[in-house]
């Protein structure tokens, strides 16, 4: 699924984001990506979602080094994955079902599948009755379970979710974590990087921790470790 061979990442400043980091993560696994800002957790999600290009090393993705793509290839390539923000990252001037539909609409998908598939994500997030609302309308754990249902809704074997929770109160982070873990059980790899100690506390799920751009320590059901 994901294989990540001796990355390092170099920024014009000087700092690192990434030293020498070498991981797998299988197909099914649901794991954790910590650390306190600026140890690099955010230069590894952005590589996998090829936003930013390593300095050296390979990633592959399903198989397919990404490093290697050509920037034409790359909407291709992420059409592959469920991206989930912290910001939620919603088309304003769409409703609930036009924003989910949207994310098949540009995969040139069947409007027979768009009207099959739609209603039935947003019944599994919760928002069947709020599917003909806007954005602006919602309340930030509708906005985020909006985002998931866009995330899902091309059946994506990988789901990288940036901070899902941060901005909302604990009982919505709860839900939207759930819901995630729901996800995950039905067969999608996750990848959650987060700073959400009590919920990787609570989940032990496997949790890979960075600090100056290493890999601190990689625990099969850990928790949030206090040196990230």
């Amino acid at each position: 699924m994901i294989n990540i061979e001796n990355v390092t990442k170099f920024y014009d400043n000087g700092a690192k984001g990434a030293d020498q980091i070498s991981v797998k993560i299988e197909q099914g696994e649901f794991v954790f990506i910590v650390g306190s800002s600026g140890s690099g957790k955010s230069s590894f999600i952005r590589m996998l979602l090829k936003e930013q290009e390593p300095t050296s090393g390979k990633i592959y993705i399903n198989n397919v080094d990404i490093t290697t793509l050509h920037h034409k290839e790359v909407p291709y390539f992420r059409r592959q994955l469920g991206v989930v923000f912290q910001d939620f990252k919603l088309l304003p001037n769409k409703t609930v079902y036009e924003n989910v539909a949207f994310a098949m609409e540009v995969t040139e998908a069947p409007s027979r599948e768009i009207r099959r598939n739609v209603p039935a994500v947003l019944a599994m997030v919760g928002l069947q009755r709020k599917s003909k609302s806007y954005p602006n309308q919602l309340s930030g754990g509708e906005q985020q379970r909006t985002a998931l249902a866009r995330a899902i809704v091309n059946k994506p074997s990988l789901l990288i979710a940036d901070e899902p929770t941060g901005n909302l109160d604990p009982k919505t982070a709860w839900e939207i974590m759930h819901l995630l873990e729901d996800i995950n059980y039905r067969g999608t790899t996750v990848v959650v990087a987060t700073h959400a100690k009590d919920i990787v506390d609570t989940m032990q799920k496997r949790v890979i921790t960075i600090k100056n751009g290493k890999i601190l320590s990689d625990v099969e059901k850990g928790g949030y470790s206090n040196e990230g």
